[in-house]
């Protein structure tokens, strides 16, 4: 089985991109319209080609906004595609690595989020990643839910990199700052996940390894103080930095209604597989370098 690879879903997207960067496994990354959850005879002929050890589920609906006006297409890509992948999974009998989202919690809490705390998404996105959570781990005994927050990497549509962006135009900046999160770099989330199936590979298949993880950076701040950094970070390279103004997230209404506070507690990660992310700002440092060098 080690001689198979890993097959990632999700295409051009942060975190796949991160996995094939890693280059420490065998991997087959693939996206649309090669693999496309709204065509699911796609994804059996993808299985069929590639004979995967195990699969990586990186492909979802990711517009939060959009979600709330396009809901058929958030839940054929975030509950329906990942149900009929884990049912192919299961017949192969292979482990399958689902990404979901802190956005399945209500943000009530006033405290990070434990796997067992009550789920209650406040949108459509999050209620559509809740649905295919529950449809992996339904459809698959060897299914591995990791939720994960705020992510970002130096390619791709994320908050730091938009911040940064506009930061070259504007000397003035708005930013929400009463929503607490965990921000994730694509590479630390794909190193979390390599170490997870390096794990799988030297024990073999664990009935605790199924089952729902956190997985985030360490540490948490808000999305004003996300941007703060990242002009920090950025500022060594001569970035202009932008007056980051603090705004309540009533000032900046959204159709989406996000939680206050999403922050994840990862403890049960480390606690079977060994796993712990870095934390936040350190990471935040290396990947503005490699946004800035790339332009």
């Amino acid at each position: 089985m080690a001689d198979q690879p890993i097959l990632v879903t999700g295409g051009a997207g942060q975190l796949a991109t991160a996995l094939e960067a890693a280059e420490t496994m065998k991997l087959r990354r693939v996206g649309r319209p090669e693999f496309d959850f709204d065509r699911p005879d796609s994804l059996a002929a993808v299985m069929a080609a590639v004979q995967p050890r195990l699969v990586v589920n990186a492909a979802a609906y990711t517009a939060v906004d959009a979600a709330e006006t396009d809901q058929d297409a958030a839940y054929r890509a975030n509950r329906d595609g990942p149900a009929e992948l884990a049912r192919l999974c299961a017949q192969a009998g292979i482990p399958l690595i689902h990404i979901s989202t802190d956005y399945v919690f209500d943000g009530e809490k006033g405290a990070p989020y434990l796997e067992t705390d009550p789920v209650s998404p406040q949108c459509v996105y999050g209620a559509s990643k809740l649905a295919g959570e529950q449809a992996v781990l339904a459809g698959c005994p060897r299914a591995i839910v990791l939720r994960t927050s705020w992510v970002y990497s130096p390619t791709g549509k994320n908050f730091v990199r938009t911040m940064l962006t506009l930061g070259r135009t504007r000397d003035r900046l708005t930013v929400v700052a009463d929503q607490k999160g965990c921000p994730t770099t694509a590479a630390d989330l794909a190193g979390a996940i390599l170490a997870i199936v390096a794990r799988i590979d030297a024990t073999g298949w664990q009935p605790d390894y199924a089952g729902v993880f956190h997985a985030a950076g360490s540490g948490w701040t808000t999305w004003h103080g996300l941007a703060s950094a990242a002009f920090a970070e950025a500022v060594r390279h001569g970035f202009p930095v932008p007056e980051v103004v603090p705004i309540a997230a009533a000032d900046w209404p959204t159709p989406a209604r996000r939680p206050a506070d999403s922050r994840l507690d990862c403890g049960k990660l480390a606690a079977a597989f060994g796993v712990r992310l870095p934390e936040w700002r350190a990471s935040l440092g290396r990947t503005v370098d490699a946004m800035l060098a790339a332009g």
